[in-house]
């Protein structure tokens, strides 16, 4: 906001510090002044008034009482507040009630409505030390009676606004008495759809019920708290005139301020909240210079609609708090002389032995409600500046690990290295996903209020979302390769309950049952990486009363366990899951319980020595049983050959062209490896023969040779 400085003074008594001194004082105290310029034989001040002190110092008498506060404070100063003295002189033999009526519709829109009628003005142009103030401000004088209404307002923070008397349509109904029909009479009241307004501004604004107006008996009179009305306002033929004081609800002026893209003086103060009480002196003040330069009779007894009096409010202020919220001791002498020079009420509880005050702050103060004000009040006053910056001594400790956020982390790494790439779906599933998926309803959780069909549910597992993850990428890619850490939600005997999951999917074009031990692999690197021993596959045959079962391929799935504890599941994806999806290649995934893996997984490592000597390296192909698994005869192989078996490599799975119907071949890379001797061609011929005669011990198996 624009001051200036000779007017500024006006209000102050005493000796009054330079501008440069003032600029210092309020920047320092009190709000920052972005500049000072010189102009002709004045000082101009921009001074960023921020919003919660707006109520009290959008105006010269609260930016004057500010730094008389801080030089009484601050130097122990004499000045004081000056305050214009405002004389009336009123008719007494003529009330405002008698010509004038007013109704507020909602006393939510408006808290206060006063209106006095002056009747015998004369209007001309305003005295050139108001039009200098005024201009120095940023305003362009008009006339004398909307000058003196501007004028007050920068004074003290109240907008004013005169109404041509003599414009304001009667009414034939509305009031109650019908002899009083020739009395004017003014609605504050929400607009009517279709009603219109041609404004001072000389543009026709649109109305409608957000927006609140001031009317007469037929038509609206003006924007109320924003602008005034051409079809009442004043000009050189107005004689008899209405000056309105009012207080809007701040919330509706901003919105009907932003709606019709128009801000004003007036509307900025009223967005930021007024002292309700503010009117009584702004009213005397307006009135008092009208009569002053304009003349006229002003009719006694104000119009004034107030049915809930805005009181100050008393606040307890502890001491020892204050001390220990600001970090440095103030005396009980200090913080009352800081409250007072603000012209806060301050008063001592009976007991004197408590250490506190019972504060009383003015109405204007519409930021000061909570003890922790009154203490932002006191800091500012004796100088953030003066307020010690002390380092918080604290012992700090190292945070107590969090095992489930670190393994999700590690797993995360561990699998993106593997090539795979981390999805994050929503919680939901849809209608069609629990008709493709969720055979036993009872198990899953329906959302009591969703957003759409599509989000009704909870997923009981993450494998569903990925499923339509794949059925995407494959529009563009020729392999996908997902994973997803996350919640899955489960209903149980009634109740329902929710745990983390680790799920991972993959498959590529034309891929055949090799996708299944491609993925095995993927599963051992991450559960050895992750620690975990004693990991085997077992034969996965659910009881048909569980859903999960319809999920996986019959024949084409296994249990991951670890000692005898079940952790998770492998396998292809059910084809007619697929089908239904319409994904036409074949899918593989794994789950995991990923509490379990936290619980399982270890950070220890064991290392071995590397051999120093030589590895050999021998073929086997073996023709099974089509059904048959390859852990049977890895098993074989690891038995026979001991320790000196270092890793056993299937490489190949074949079924075609040379196999017999009914029959598959197995293709494994033997590493023998001895750690304390280099073994010789005869030790690893003798050794592979051994695991040979083990396999064919099985009528079902026949070894292949060249």
């Amino acid at each position: 906001m624009i001051f200036s400085y000779n007017w500024l003074k006006d209000y102050i008594k005493g000796k009054v510090p330079s501008p440069s001194e003032i600029a210092k004082i309020f920047t320092k105290y009190s709000f920052e002044v972005e500049s000072l310029k010189k102009r002709a034989d004045d000082w101009i001040f921009d001074i960023d008034i921020l919003p919660n002190r707006a109520s009290d110092c959008l105006s010269y008498i609260g930016v004057a009482r500010e730094a008389v506060a801080v030089l009484k404070f601050e130097k122990g100063a004499k000045n004081s507040l000056a305050l214009p003295k405002n004389k009336l002189r009123e008719n007494k033999k003529i009330r405002t009630k008698d010509v004038l009526e007013v109704k507020v519709e909602n006393s939510g829109d408006c808290q206060r409505y006063m209106a006095m009628v002056v009747f015998g003005v004369k209007v001309g142009k305003s005295p050139k030390a108001i039009q200098k103030k005024l201009k120095s401000c940023g305003l362009e004088p008009i006339n004398n009676i909307v000058d003196i209404t501007n004028y007050v307002m920068l004074e003290t923070g109240q907008p004013l606004h005169a109404f041509d008397f003599d414009k304001i349509e009667t009414a034939e109904k509305g009031f109650e008495k019908e002899s009083r029909k020739k009395i004017k009479k003014i609605f504050v009241r929400r607009a009517r759809k279709g009603e219109k307004v041609k404004a001072l501004d000389q543009k026709t604004y649109q109305l409608d019920d957000g927006i609140l107006v001031i009317a007469d008996a037929k038509k609206p009179l003006c924007l109320a708290g924003i602008k005034g009305g051409e079809n009442s306002g004043i000009d050189e033929k107005t004689k008899n005139i209405v000056i309105e004081a009012a207080n809007f609800n701040p919330g509706l002026i901003r919105r009907a301020s932003k709606k019709l893209k128009l801000k004003t003086d007036a509307s900025w103060r009223f967005e930021n909240g007024i002292d309700p009480n503010l009117i009584d002196f702004a009213q005397k003040r307006v009135l008092s210079l009208i009569q002053k330069e304009a003349k006229g009779d002003i009719l006694s007894g104000p119009v004034d609609f107030y049915p809930k009096k805005r009181k100050p409010k008393k606040i307890m202020l502890d001491l020892g708090y204050l001390n220990s919220l600001l970090g440095v001791k103030v005396s009980k002498q200090t913080a009352v002389k800081a409250l007072r020079v603000l012209d806060f009420m301050v008063s001592f509880p009976k007991n004197k032995k408590e250490n506190k005050l019972l504060v009383t702050p003015p109405t204007r103060r519409l930021d000061i409600s909570i003890e922790e004000d009154l203490v932002e009040e006191v800091a500012r006053l004796i100088g953030y500046q003066n307020i010690p910056s002390v380092i918080p001594k604290e012992t700090l400790l190292c945070p107590s690990p969090n095992d489930e956020l670190f393994w999700q982390r590690f797993s995360l790494d561990v699998l993106k290295e593997m090539g795979f790439s981390q999805a994050y779906n929503y919680s939901f599933i849809g209608e069609k996903d629990k008709e493709i998926f969720c055979k036993n309803s009872r198990e899953i959780v329906e959302v009591q209020n969703p957003i759409s069909s599509f989000n009704k549910y909870l997923r009981p597992n993450l494998i569903i979302n990925l499923l339509k993850n794949v059925k995407e990428n494959f529009k563009y890619f020729d392999q996908v390769k997902l994973f997803e850490i996350g919640k899955i939600f489960k209903k149980e005997k009634g109740k329902f309950f929710e745990a983390k999951a680790l799920s991972g999917i993959f498959s590529s074009r034309k891929i055949d049952e090799k996708g299944f031990y491609l993925l095995k692999g993927f599963v051992d690197s991450l559960l050895e990486k992750m620690g975990i021993s004693d990991v085997w596959y077992d034969d996965w045959q659910p009881s048909p009363e569980q859903s999960s079962s319809y999920l996986w391929q019959a024949g084409e799935s296994a249990e991951i366990k670890s000692g005898d504890e079940e952790i998770g599941y492998l396998g292809a994806i059910n084809w007619k899951i697929l089908k239904e999806m319409g994904i036409g290649e074949n899918v593989f995934a794994f789950d995991f319980d990923f509490a379990k893996l936290v619980k399982l997984s270890s950070e220890e490592n064991e290392y071995r020595p590397i051999s120093n000597y030589p590895a050999a390296i021998r073929d086997l192909a073996v023709l099974v049983p089509r059904g048959e698994k390859v852990v049977n005869l890895l098993n074989i192989i690891n038995r026979v050959g001991g320790k000196l078996v270092r890793d056993v490599d299937l490489f190949d799975i074949y079924v075609g062209e040379n196999i017999p119907y009914g029959r598959k071949n197995f293709a494994f890379h033997i590493i023998y490896q001895a750690s304390d001797h280099t073994l010789s061609s005869k030790e690893v011929d003798s050794l592979h023969n051994k695991i040979i005669k083990a396999i064919e011990k099985n009528p079902e198996y026949e070894v292949r040779k060249q």
